[in-house]
């Protein structure tokens, strides 16, 4: 649900050239390790936790209601829970916005309507893999210097990610650049830039590799068992197979780690695949021809030949059989 600003309670900005209570100084130009957290999801509880074991203040949590907002500063560790947006968000010369992607563009315009010039030189950040810092554009017009900290990580409902080593895509301001960098060395990942226009393919990749692996190893346990297998052999000896591919491929690349019968040119076999997902909902189907397809498009040395054998072998299996009549009378026309 979108973070509705629109029922907060309004706020007085104090018309002063100093930033009121802030830790930083307008002259600094590396602010100290304070942020404010606007969001109690998993994101805005994993990356804040970790954020705090690194030694970064969080100040505040910000979140629609004050329940949500105190269970997230239980998760964090730290933090003012609050259920508006209050001073002490303004007072952090870091507010980091870890809230659904459908909300930021409202939240931003609120931020600059309640901001205005207390904003200017505080680093404003969002957590989104699919937008660019443009969203963040009304903020950046008080002079606040934005960009984006995504991490390329999955965040569970229960458990605490651990972010050593995840890649995080990074863009924005020069000057938000530098405390994001500071960010996520501190809790040992890697920056990597990500040109603002293409923020959707990066997203989308992770997708890939995430969302769309879950549902094929999902789609694999519902097969195993209706084969008689039970639920957790069949998730373990599923993801033990999906680890050992993935491992292949980073050592050996993905042409030597491809698998499967399409590897081998085994149309036969996929034919059988494909009658047997005929039993299920018509998703599997799908899902099994279109993934055939982007590995033959993707991991053959002759893309366009093996789809061509793919496509007519597929079709050929899906044809209708003709009615028993007229299977009997081409049976009995051979003879």
């Amino acid at each position: 649900m979108p973070f509705a600003f629109a029922r907060l309670v309004s706020l007085r900005i104090q018309n002063s050239t100093r930033e009121s209570g802030s830790v930083m100084s307008r002259s600094d130009e590396t602010p100290h390790r304070t942020l404010a957290i606007i969001g109690a999801g998993r994101v805005a509880r994993g990356l804040g936790a970790r954020l705090r074991e690194a030694g970064w203040r969080i100040a505040a949590v910000a979140a629609r209601h004050l329940p949500a907002a105190r269970a997230a500063v239980r998760s964090i560790g730290a933090g003012i829970p609050c259920a508006v947006l209050s001073r002490r968000v303004f007072d952090a010369p870091i507010i980091l916005l870890a809230i659904p992607d459908d909300a930021l563009a409202a939240v931003a315009s609120q931020l600059a309507e309640r901001g205005g010039a207390d904003l200017r030189r505080k680093i404003i950040l969002h957590t989104s893999g699919a937008l660019s810092s443009a969203v963040l554009a009304p903020l950046a017009r008080h002079s606040a210097w934005t960009g984006v900290i995504h991490p390329m990580q999955s965040f569970a409902a229960r458990s605490r990610p651990r972010l050593d080593g995840v890649l995080f895509g990074i863009e924005g301001h020069p000057q938000a650049l530098r405390v994001i960098r500071r960010m996520v060395r501190s809790v040992g990942g890697e920056a990597v830039r990500i040109e603002p226009g293409r923020k959707v393919e990066y997203h989308c990749a992770g997708t890939f590799a995430a969302a769309h692996v879950l549902a094929s190893v999902e789609a694999g346990v519902r097969l195993l068992a209706a084969a008689g297998m039970k639920r957790r052999e069949a998730t373990r000896a599923l993801l033990r197979l999906a680890r050992q591919v993935l491992d292949n491929q980073e050592v050996h690349g993905p042409r030597a780690a491809w698998t499967g019968p399409l590897s081998r040119r085994d149309l036969a076999t996929i034919r059988l695949h494909w009658d047997a997902l005929g039993r299920y909902p018509d998703e599997f189907r799908q899902a099994y021809s279109a993934m055939t397809r982007l590995a033959a498009r993707l991991l053959a040395d002759a893309p366009d030949a093996l789809l061509e054998q793919v496509d007519s072998s597929l079709a050929a299996a899906s044809a209708p059989e003709p009615p028993r009549e007229a299977r009997a009378a081409a049976a009995a026309s051979a003879e």
